[in-house]
C-alpha cells in the first residue's frame, strides 16, 4: 500500500477551487504477476472523523481497516482523505478516480464507489455529477440532500444503500427518501436498514461477504 496526492480544479462561476486529495492505494495479490490483466477499482470515501493530513486515520473504518487487518480483495482500492473542515468535492473524487485509472491497470467497466457518513453523502454527490463513471455505488448512512429530485441522473446505476434505523447522526429518512425516488423510476436500487443499529452501519456492511459478491458482480 502506498500514498499519493491528486489535485482537481472545481469551477464555480468565476472562481476556480483547487482540491488536493491524498490517498492510499492497495493492489491485489497477483497484480504484478500478469502485466496484461486489468482489475476492478474501489474508491472509498471516509466520514467526517477521518479528515486531516494523517493517512493512518483512514484505518479506523471501512476497507482501509480491513486491509490493515490483512483482508484480501480482488481489486485495487483507493482510499481518499478529505482535508480538515472540508466536505467531499465530487470533482476532486472524479480527478483521483481518473488518475488511478490512467496510472494503474483498471477495468473501467468495474469501477465502484462507496463511502460512510460524510462519505455516504460524497458518494451520492459524485454519482450524481458523474453517473457514467461507476459500475455501482454503495452509500452507507449518508443522504442525497436535495439531489433526490435528480434521481433520474442515476436511473441506470446499480446502488445498494445501507442505514441503521436508530442513527442519531444522519436520519434514516435520508436514505429512505432517495431510495423511494429511485424505486419510483425502476432504478436498480437496494436498501438495507439495520434494526436497532445507530450510526455505525458500515461495520456490518463491509463485514458481509454478500455485499462484496454483489459489488464485484456489477459491470457497466
Amino acid at each position: 500500500m502506498f500514498a499519493d496526492t491528486q489535485t482537481a480544479e472545481s469551477y464555480s462561476g468565476d472562481y476556480v477551487i483547487k482540491v488536493n486529495y491524498r490517498y492510499t492505494l492497495s493492489k491485489p495479490e497477483g497484480y504484478d504477476a500478469d502485466a496484461a490483466k486489468k482489475w476492478p477499482l474501489i474508491i472509498f470515501l471516509h466520514g467526517a472523523g477521518e479528515r486531516g493530513n494523517d493517512l493512518e486515520l483512514l484505518k479506523k473504518h471501512g476497507p482501509p481497516k480491513l486491509l490493515a487487518a490483512g483482508q484480501k480483495f480482488p481489486a485495487v482500492i483507493a482510499s481518499l482523505q478529505c482535508e480538515t473542515k472540508q466536505i467531499w468535492n465530487p470533482h476532486g473524487v472524479k480527478a483521483v478516480t481518473d488518475h488511478v485509472i490512467k496510472t494503474e491497470r483498471i477495468d473501467t467497466s468495474r469501477v465502484y464507489l462507496t463511502g460512510i457518513s460524510m462519505g455516504g453523502f460524497g458518494t451520492w454527490e459524485t454519482a450524481m455529477e458523474y453517473p457514467d463513471t461507476f459500475a455501482a455505488i454503495a452509500p452507507i448512512c449518508g443522504g442525497a440532500g436535495v439531489r433526490w429530485v435528480m434521481a433520474d441522473r442515476i436511473a441506470r446505476l446499480p446502488c445498494w444503500i445501507f442505514h441503521g434505523d436508530k442513527d442519531a447522526a444522519v436520519p434514516v429518512e435520508f436514505s429512505h427518501k432517495i431510495h423511494d425516488a429511485l424505486k419510483k423510476i425502476n432504478a436498480p436500487v437496494k436498501l438495507t436498514i439495520y434494526p436497532g443499529v445507530g450510526h455505525d452501519s458500515w461495520t456490518r456492511t463491509y463485514d458481509n461477504p454478500e455485499f462484496w459478491t454483489w459489488l464485484f458482480e456489477q459491470k457497466r
